[in-house]
């Protein structure tokens, strides 16, 4: 092996020889098509919109089956109600588990405040259900029946999206993967139909509704690209359904139906985008639609149910560990607290230097004013003495002689006596 890469980390070697981890994408598809596909399929809308005939005409197979008509004396179905069937279908040695929830009940009723209500619910019992598998000790055997995608049917009204359609997408949105369709493609004319989808996309956009797309990276072919390049302009796809077959001018037999003015072909691009929807739908991005429910739509329903429950998650475990990284972030760990207690030394020192100019100054001026008062009394002392020398010195007057002999004859006197 060679080296082509002195980038840190995983470095690209070249192989010089066939090794044999190149066959693993067949172990997988072995392994895959052993086990089976499961894919489960949510569909959204009024009643008799076509919700059943399309399902049955995209897998081709009688998922749902003829619903006898209600009587005029039946009550209708008040509220929403969610139900589900399953089938098991083959194609070509590949088996798939197919699950198809159905709504009844979604915008039938003359109040559709809250239709939606029951479908988040259903939506999010089927997340709660897949978290608490997880967290169980035994993980061996794991139901996934997460909502792979869900078909919105639009009625066919040609003029812009209602305000039940607004909201239901609105809610939902950041729960599953939204494909809106518009039923009864044949109701309008190829020009109503564009000005329509405009419309459709105009008020996605302009409510923040995040659909289903199909994106390509760098390692997709140039055909996959201008496929899902095609697909893209298609949306919102305009659609139509039928069972039954019809005959044509050349006499082959089409999925389609019968007007008086000709026939439109389920399967004809030229007539609806059924093609379109089916191919993105089930040929070239069920697994793209599995991985964002797994790994986008219900990893942030999952995050924020358990931060709601109080777990805090510690960024700091399971990280990769790289010893130089952590050498440096030790390095400079430690010089951000050498440079936060020199800083706090600082400012103990520059606080005790603070304290001690205060005193000395206030030592100083007390000294001062001592000194002050002491010379203060000293001067009036002074002032008093001399002021008592020059009253002395004005009053005394001189001795004459004669006083200075009298003096000394009185001494003598007193001496005489004895």
């Amino acid at each position: 092996m060679k080296s082509t890469s002195g980038s840190a980390g995983a470095q690209k070697k070249k192989m010089q020889g066939y090794v044999g981890f190149s066959n693993y994408p067949n172990q997988v598809h072995r392994r895959s098509v052993k086990r089976g596909f499961n894919f489960t399929l949510m569909v959204v809308g009024e009643s008799g919109i076509g919700k059943s005939t399309l399902i049955n005409t995209l897998f081709d197979s009688k998922i749902f089956s003829d619903r006898e008509e209600m009587p005029p004396s039946a009550e209708p179905i008040k509220g929403v109600d969610v139900t589900s069937m399953s089938a098991d279908i083959q194609e070509t040695g590949v088996k798939l588990r197919l699950t198809v929830v159905d709504t009844p009940g979604f915008g039938d009723s003359i109040n559709n405040e809250d239709a939606w209500q029951p479908i988040l619910e259903n939506i999010e019992s089927r997340f709660d259900a897949y978290l608490a598998q997880e967290n169980r000790v035994n993980r061996s055997k794991i139901s996934d029946n997460r909502i792979d995608a869900v078909i919105y049917f639009i009625k066919p009204t040609g003029h812009c999206l209602r305000a039940i359609d607004i909201e239901f997408m609105k809610r939902l949105h950041t729960k599953v993967n939204l494909i809106p369709i518009v039923a009864k493609a044949d109701t309008l004319t190829a020009r109503e139909m564009e000005q329509f989808k405009a419309k459709i996309l105009a008020d996605i956009n302009y409510h923040g509704i995040q659909i289903f797309k199909p994106v390509s990276d760098e390692f997709d072919d140039p055909e996959t690209v201008a496929d899902n390049r095609e697909i893209l302009s298609k949306i919102p796809f305009a659609v139509i359904g039928s069972e039954k077959h019809v005959e044509r001018p050349d006499g082959s037999q089409v999925r389609g139906r019968r007007y008086p003015w000709g026939i439109i072909e389920v399967e004809n691009e030229h007539h609806n985008d059924f093609i379109k929807l089916r191919q993105m739908l089930l040929r070239t991005h069920m697994e793209e639609l599995k991985d964002s429910t797994d790994m986008v739509l219900y990893e942030n329903y999952r995050t924020q149910k358990l931060l709601s429950m109080g777990h805090v998650q510690d960024n700091n475990v399971f990280r990769e560990f790289n010893p130089l990284v952590q050498l440096e972030e030790e390095r400079r760990a430690h010089e951000a607290k050498m440079q936060k207690m020199e800083a706090e030394m600082t400012a103990v020192f520059q606080q005790k230097v603070q304290e001690k100019e205060s005193k000395l100054k206030q030592s100083e001026e007390e000294l001062y004013a001592r000194h002050k008062e002491m010379k203060t009394v000293l001067e009036k002392q002074r002032a008093e003495l001399e002021e008592k020398k020059k009253r002395a010195e004005a009053t005394a007057r001189p001795i004459t002689p004669m006083e200075q002999h009298a003096t000394k004859g009185k001494k003598k006197n007193i001496f005489s006596g004895f």
